[in-house]
């Protein structure tokens, strides 16, 4: 009989990690649950909620005879994904707290504790994702640090982990895992990979995990936790159009591109189209798909590439035809990237977007592979911007000082 291989799942209390962990177990590994408290809150009822899922994990855990743990990461919650997430929205910019809580927090220090404090051989979550590697390959890796230079040993052979979508394409969760680490992706098994979320449950509901059925998976509480710690800064809301004052917004931190924009006394809807963090003005149009809303070429800062290296056809002709999705819901969009000698990239779509939103990350794919990401940190004209500069053109000119708000074209 083979060695028996520990394995270390990360239980939130929910169905997904539920059934990750009973698959393990079926699987005939020797697994032991962790449950992780990232943030300190409380339900509607004022009853802590990070309490109610360590309980519901624990039954799951007690059920199947497995080991169960408990950690907390609030300290570090706070200073590398909460902290980051105040100072992108005093920016200007809408953040992605999962994407940033899985980089930091289960995939670097939850990874780092299942291996070097618990001893793990291998670690398992509950997304629906899966690898280039098999099971038995992820016990055979060794830790490698990563570079401390730049770039990798370029005479250094390793056949790097990839991470393709999950079976389950409408809750594929590859976009959530963009930013994670090429050492913990080779150290980490998706149980869940192959099945759909209705299997899941069918498999939850056999194994009798009724507590945990009905409940929904969750990394980041709501804006009401930002709003304590963000001083308000109320503005007026201006249209894109002819720069007519339309009311009053209470931050603009709250806005978003894209959303509708609550504005007292006024009968047809207005989104949200951008804006101006200097004097305080957000900016609105008066359609859903405002021209304004609609740009075709994003840059991001330094790329994560989820292989360390950037694919050898970008490298080779500093461009490559690939696949973007900046919201993990919308459908994946054909584009053109080009690399910068930073390791930024510049991402140009073969249709304009709505809403593209400075902080969110822009999340490459090649077929099912998802590459990485890159935040979000310049945006290109919008159609609204490039009609007025040809409407322009055939224009006489007139006075400099009269300049359109939108022409300004706010490159956060």
């Amino acid at each position: 009989m083979g060695v028996v291989r520990h394995v270390v799942c990360a239980m939130s209390g929910g169905v997904d990690s539920s059934v990750s962990a009973l698959l393990l177990k079926r699987m005939g590994y020797h697994v032991t649950g962790v449950f992780m408290k990232n943030w300190d809150s409380q339900d509607e009822r004022g009853v802590c909620s990070s309490e109610r899922d360590c309980e519901d994990a624990y039954k799951v855990c007690k059920r199947l005879d497995m080991p169960f743990h408990q950690v907390s990461y609030v300290k570090e919650y706070w200073h590398e994904v909460f902290s980051n997430l105040l100072r992108e929205y005093e920016k200007g910019r809408t953040p992605n707290p999962d994407i940033m809580c899985n980089k930091h927090i289960k995939f670097k220090h939850f990874y780092q504790y299942a291996v070097n404090t618990l001893g793990a051989d291998a670690m398992a979550t509950g997304h629906y994702a899966r690898t280039s590697q098999e099971d038995e390959e992820v016990f055979q890796q060794k830790h490698v640090p990563p570079p401390r230079t730049l770039f990798r040993d370029r005479f250094e052979i390793r056949k790097p982990a990839r991470l393709y979508q999950g079976a389950d394409r409408l809750k594929d969760q590859t976009f959530f895992l963009s930013q994670i680490s090429q050492d913990a992706l080779r150290h980490t098994i998706f149980p869940l990979a192959g099945l759909t979320k209705d299997f899941v449950k069918k498999i939850a509901a056999e194994a009798g995990f009724q507590h945990v059925l009905k409940k929904k998976e969750h990394c980041f509480n709501s804006m009401s936790n930002l709003l304590k710690y963000i001083e308000p800064k109320p503005g007026n809301f201006v249209s894109i159009e002819d720069g007519k004052i339309m009311g009053q917004h209470k931050g603009w931190f709250t806005l978003t591109l894209g959303q509708r924009a609550r504005i007292g006394g006024q009968v047809d809807p207005w989104f949200v189209v951008d804006k101006d963090i200097t004097t305080g003005d957000v900016f609105v149009g008066p359609t859903t798909n405002h021209p304004a809303l609609f740009r075709d070429t994003i840059q991001t800062d330094r790329f994560h590439w989820i292989a360390e290296d950037p694919p050898a056809e970008l490298v080779r002709t500093q461009m490559m035809e690939c696949l973007f999705r900046f919201n993990n819901r919308m459908p994946l969009t054909p584009c053109t990237v080009t690399l910068n000698l930073d390791g930024s990239v510049w991402v140009m779509l073969r249709e304009p977007i709505r809403a593209l939103t400075p902080g969110q990350f822009a999340v490459l794919y090649k077929g099912d592979e998802c590459l990485g990401s890159g935040k979000i940190i310049r945006l290109g004209p919008t159609k609204f911007t490039l009609q007025k500069g040809q409407d322009c053109l055939s224009c006489p000119p007139k006075d400099t000082n009269q300049q359109h708000p939108e022409m300004r074209e706010s490159l956060m």
